[in-house]
């Protein structure tokens, strides 16, 4: 009876783990593509040429930039060009 009981205590604290790191991973995964996605429209409405600045371009260091950090990652990457540090 206690084996039973141990299993399904098992199982609920497996199932439970899991369920927080898929949910953690899918808002992870959803901020990498909206990193992408504003990446994009920024180099696509051409934005940083409206401060006087050259686009961002798709280089291999943008797109990690982005997928890794997201909005955020978006936000350094155009700091750092209007500052004038290339990546």
């Amino acid at each position: 009876m206690i084996d039973v009981l141990a299993a399904i205590i098992l199982v609920v604290v497996i199932i439970a783990i899991v369920y927080v790191l898929v949910k953690k991973i899918m808002i992870l995964v959803v901020n990498a593509v909206l990193g992408i996605i504003l990446l994009f429209l920024l180099n696509f409405f051409h934005v940083m040429q409206w401060m006087g600045k050259p686009d961002l371009g798709y280089s291999l260091a943008n797109i990690i930039l982005c997928a890794v950090g997201g909005l955020p990652g978006v936000c350094i990457i155009v700091l750092l060009n209007i500052l004038g540090i290339t990546i």
